[in-house]
C-alpha cells in the first residue's frame, strides 16, 4: 500500500477527525465532547467511532460557541492549522450567529463593569448605611 491514502478509500472515526481538524486539542478531548452530546449531526448524538463522509454537516458546542460546519476533507494526521482549516467549512449562518452572540456577550460585559471607583463621599454613605442597617 503506498504512502498517500486514497481519500475516498478511507474510513476515519469522528473523534479522529475532529482532532486532525484542530477542533479540539487532544483525541481523548475530542471523544469525551462526542460522548456528551457536544457533536451533532442534523440534532442526532453521535458516537466517538461513527464514519466521517465528506459532505457531512456537523454541530459542534465548544465553550459558549456553536459551529455549524460541513466536512470538505478527511485527515487521519494532525497536521499544521492552515492544512487542517481546509478539512471543514463553517457555514456563514454559524459565522454571523456566534459573531451577533459574541458581540451580546461584550456587551453584557461591559454594562456589568462598575461605572467608576467609588470615591470618598460614596463610601461614607455606604458606611452609614451599613451602621444605620445594623
Amino acid at each position: 500500500m503506498s504512502k498517500d491514502n486514497d481519500v475516498s478509500s478511507t474510513v476515519i472515526r469522528l473523534d479522529k477527525w475532529l482532532w486532525a481538524a484542530r477542533l479540539f486539542k487532544t483525541r481523548a478531548i475530542a471523544k469525551q465532547a462526542v460522548e456528551t452530546g457536544k457533536v451533532q449531526s442534523a440534532g442526532n448524538k453521535l458516537k466517538p467511532g461513527r464514519d466521517v463522509n465528506l459532505g457531512m454537516q456537523l454541530e459542534v458546542r465548544q465553550g459558549w460557541d456553536e459551529r455549524t460546519i460541513v466536512v470538505k476533507g478527511l485527515s487521519e494526521h494532525r497536521r499544521g492549522a492552515p492544512e487542517a482549516a481546509l478539512l471543514y467549512e463553517e457555514t456563514t449562518e454559524s459565522i454571523e450567529k456566534r459573531t451577533q452572540l459574541a458581540e451580546q456577550r461584550r456587551m453584557h460585559a461591559q454594562l456589568q463593569q462598575p461605572i467608576a471607583k467609588p470615591d470618598k463621599k460614596d463610601r461614607r454613605l455606604r458606611t452609614q448605611m451599613k451602621h444605620y442597617a445594623e
